[in-house]
């Protein structure tokens, strides 16, 4: 059901302009470990025509599959990599995560938007 999914933007800024190659290749290693999360729908990043301004949009299938996301490597492992090199300017999630992950993403500046309506194909 459309009500059950969840979804996810991250927009991250490269600090530093030497930083961008491995800010990919984290991006990259992020990915791949989230291919093998059941439940994972989406996991796409794109990229600013500034060159240093990205934006993650994440697509789950339910509130478990997001929560094993959060308790998986892309984000206990990469995660603090990442912010290694960049500022995250904007982080909202869309749908219910669920009570954990509300208040994990809490605790980094996320804004939630409840499900209102839609239609999905």
């Amino acid at each position: 059901m459309l009500e059950q999914i969840v979804r996810l933007t991250v927009d991250f800024t490269v600090l530093e302009e030497g930083a961008l190659g491995t800010f990919q290749s984290i991006a990259a290693a992020m990915t791949e470990a989230t291919k093998a999360e059941p439940g994972t729908l989406g996991y796409e990043w794109f990229a600013h025509a500034d060159g240093k301004t990205f934006r993650l949009v994440e697509t789950y299938a339910d509130a478990s599959a997001v929560e094993a996301h959060f308790a998986g490597p892309a984000v206990n492992e990469w995660v603090p990599k990442l912010m290694a090199l960049s500022t995250v300017d904007r982080f909202e999630v869309y749908g219910d995560p669920g009570p954990k992950v509300t208040a994990m993403a809490s605790g980094m500046g996320a804004s939630f938007f409840s499900y209102w309506l839609g239609l999905g194909r």
